[in-house]
């Protein structure tokens, strides 16, 4: 018992220790302006976040080996055709380290939306994306208002959705 709590402790004392915060809390980003990034799609169409101020977006990053990337990514294509002309846009990232298998599993699951590649770098940016996949919704004015870590409830996902697109 006595060292159960030690070990508490100790792994509390670790997490709590200057520049080891921002990465273990998972709500950095809330309530902040999402960081900027500008990288080509996979049809080479430049994709800049700054252009969607004004839409809600829904930022999804993903991979082709992650199984519940392969279930929300079809729902997400139909989020897109559905709220587009409420001010949704839906974007993803793709997190592979090529974009073969990504353009093989777009092609497969008849995706429209766009799909830019990721590296370390920008997942880091958005509070390190470790584990896949991770969705964040972006108000219409640039901040962040949700992160979902891992497969995520869709139908209530859909739900927060709607909400900020004042249906």
């Amino acid at each position: 018992m006595r060292i159960s709590r030690v070990l508490v402790l100790l792994a509390y004392a670790i997490l709590s220790m200057p520049g080891k915060a921002s990465a273990q809390s998972s709500s950095d980003l809330l309530h902040k302006v999402a960081p900027q990034f500008s990288r080509p799609d996979l049809n080479g169409r430049q994709i800049n976040l700054k252009d969607y101020r004004g839409k809600v977006v829904l930022l999804n990053f993903w991979a082709t080996w992650c199984a519940s990337c392969q279930v929300e990514l079809p729902r997400f294509e139909e989020w897109q055709k559905r709220y587009s002309k409420d001010g949704l846009q839906v974007l993803t990232i793709s997190m592979d380290d090529g974009d073969a298998p990504v353009r093989k599993t777009v092609r497969k699951l008849h995706l429209a939306l766009p799909v830019v590649m990721g590296d370390a770098k920008l997942g880091e940016s958005y509070d390190g994306v470790l584990g896949l996949p991770v969705t964040f919704l972006i108000a219409r004015d640039g901040t962040v208002v949700a992160k979902i870590k891992g497969e995520t409830d869709l139908g209530a996902l859909e739900t927060r959705l709607r909400q900020l697109l004042n249906h």
